[in-house]
C-alpha cells in the first residue's frame, strides 16, 4: 500500500500548494465562502463524488451569526468578480455555503466522515517584507478577511484527500463522507449542519486542524479538552441628549456597556476547571457632546466543560442585565455561535494512533489524547452527535512550524504538513476494515 499511496501523494503535492494559496489569496470569512465553495464543489463533482449542497446540508433556522441580506448579496457579487463559478453559486446563495461529498464504495463497511473547515477570520493580513504570503504574492486581497488559522490548508487537504481516495477507491469499503464546513471561526457552522442530519449515518468521524502550537512533524491524536464556548452580541439602547445642556435627560448606553465589560472580567474562576471570558469589541456613541444612545459588545465565554461554560455564561447574563438597570437602558442579547465540550472515543484514538505510527513515517511523533485546553472548535457538535448514535469520533491536529500564532496577522504555516495530513487520513480510510471494537 505505502508505495502506491506515496506516489498518489507525490502527484498531488504541488496541487495542494496551489489550492491553499488560491484560497488564502481570496480569503472569505464566515457565511461568505461563496468562491471557495463553488471551486470545492466543482472539483468534487469532476472527481465523481455524490454531492449535497447548501440548504440540503445546512438547516436555515439553526444558523447563528448570519450577516445581513445586504452583506450576503454584496459578498456574493464580490465572489463573482473574483472567479466564483456561477454554475454552482445558486446552491450557496444566501450564505448556505456547506458541502458534503460522498463516495459509495459498493462494499459493506462503516461510514467514515472527515470534516474540514473553509472560512477565514475577520482580520487584516500583514503587508510586510517579513510575511511570506505578502512577499510571494498570495496574501489576502479582501479587506478584513484573512486565513490566520490554517483553514485554507484544511480545505486543500480535503480536496487532496478526495483525489487520493478516488485513486484508491477499489481498496476502500463502506462509505466515505467529506464535510466542508463554513463558519467555524465564530463556532456557527457545525450546529446547523448537524441539525440537517449530515452525520446521522456516520459510524466513525474525524475533524482536523493544523498547527495550534504543536511540534512540527507531530500528530496529536485525540482531544481531551477543547473548551466549550458561547459567543453572543449585546446591544444596549439608551436615550441621546445634549451632554452639556440636558445630560440628566439621557440614558447612557456606552456607560452601561463599559460597566458590563468591567464586570464580566470580574466573574470568578471556576474550581472545576479552566474558564475564559472576553469582550472582543465595544462600539458606542456618535460624538463627544452627545450622551451615547447605542452600544455594541461582542462577547464570548469558554469553559473546560459544558457546565463550567454555562456557569460563566449565566454570570455574564446577570452582569449585562445589571448594567442595563443601573443606567436605565434597554438591552438585547443575540446568540452568535457556540461549541460543546467533547471527549474522543478511546478505541478510535488507539486505532488511529497505531495506524499513523505504523504507516506514516513522515510523522516524527504521534501523541495520544494530548490536551488543547485554551481553544474551542464547533466540530464537537459533529463528535457528540456521532457518539450519541453509537459511533466513534475524535479530533486530529497535525503539527507545523508557524510564523506566528493562530489568529495573528502574520500567521503562516509550513505547507509540507498538507501532504502528511492527506496521507495520514488516507491511511485511516484504507485501514478501516481493521478497526475492531470488542
Amino acid at each position: 500500500m505505502n508505495n502506491l499511496l506515496n506516489e498518489s501523494i507525490q502527484q498531488i503535492t504541488e496541487q495542494l500548494k496551489h489550492w491553499r494559496r488560491d484560497f488564502h489569496h481570496f480569503a472569505e470569512s464566515s457565511w461568505f465562502e461563496f468562491r471557495t465553495a463553488t471551486i470545492v464543489a466543482d472539483e468534487l463533482h469532476r472527481l465523481g463524488y455524490s454531492l449535497q449542497l447548501g440548504k440540503d446540508v445546512i438547516k436555515a433556522d439553526a444558523r447563528m451569526g448570519l450577516p445581513s441580506e445586504q452583506a450576503l448579496h454584496e459578498q456574493e457579487q464580490r465572489a463573482i468578480q473574483q472567479g466564483a463559478l456561477k454554475a454552482w453559486l445558486p446552491h450557496f446563495s444566501g450564505g448556505f455555503t456547506g458541502i458534503v461529498a460522498t463516495l459509495e464504495t459498493g462494499k459493506p463497511g462503516p461510514t467514515l466522515a472527515f470534516r474540514v473547515d473553509m472560512d477565514a477570520l475577520a482580520l487584516n493580513e500583514a503587508q510586510t517584507p517579513e510575511h511570506r504570503p505578502y512577499v510571494e504574492g498570495f496574501s489576502s486581497c479582501n479587506a478584513h478577511m484573512m486565513h490566520a488559522c490554517g483553514h485554507d490548508g484544511h480545505t486543500a487537504i480535503g480536496l487532496g484527500l478526495a483525489h487520493v481516495l478516488k485513486q484508491h477507491e477499489c481498496q476502500l469499503t463502506g462509505k466515505i463522507k467529506l464535510i466542508f464546513q463554513p463558519a467555524e471561526e465564530g463556532a456557527q457552522g457545525a450546529k446547523p449542519m448537524v441539525a440537517a442530519g449530515v452525520v446521522d449515518d456516520v459510524d466513525c468521524f474525524i475533524a482536523i486542524h493544523i498547527g495550534l502550537g504543536n511540534s512540527p512533524g507531530g500528530l496529536v491524536c485525540g482531544k481531551d479538552n477543547f473548551l466549550a464556548t458561547t459567543k453572543f452580541d449585546v446591544i444596549y439602547r439608551g436615550v441621546a441628549t445634549h451632554a452639556g445642556a440636558k445630560p440628566e435627560e439621557g440614558k447612557n448606553a456606552l456607560l452601561a456597556a463599559a460597566q458590563a465589560a468591567l464586570g464580566l472580567y470580574a466573574i470568578p474562576r471556576h474550581s472545576g476547571g479552566s474558564s475564559r471570558i472576553n469582550v472582543g469589541v465595544l462600539q458606542a456613541g456618535s460624538d463627544r457632546n452627545v450622551i451615547p444612545a447605542h452600544a455594541l459588545m461582542k462577547v464570548e465565554t469558554r469553559g473546560e466543560t459544558n457546565e463550567i461554560n454555562a456557569f460563566v455564561y449565566q454570570q455574564a447574563l446577570n452582569i449585562i442585565e445589571g448594567a442595563a438597570k443601573m443606567q436605565g437602558v434597554e438591552y438585547e442579547l443575540i446568540p452568535m455561535g457556540s461549541a460543546q465540550n467533547s471527549q474522543p472515543s478511546p478505541v478510535w484514538v488507539d486505532f488511529i494512533y497505531q495506524q499513523a505510527g505504523q504507516h506514516v513515517p513522515e510523522l516524527l511523533s504521534v501523541v495520544k489524547r494530548h490536551k488543547l485546553s485554551s481553544v474551542s472548535d464547533d466540530a464537537t457538535y459533529f463528535m457528540e452527535r456521532v457518539k450519541a448514535n453509537g459511533g466513534y469520533a475524535t479530533f486530529l491536529v497535525f503539527g507545523s512550524e508557524l510564523s506566528a500564532g493562530n489568529h495573528n496577522e502574520r500567521f503562516d504555516f509550513d505547507e509540507n504538513v498538507m501532504a502528511t495530513a492527506v496521507k495520514t487520513l488516507a491511511v485511516i480510510a484504507l485501514q478501516l476494515p481493521d478497526f475492531k471494537v470488542d
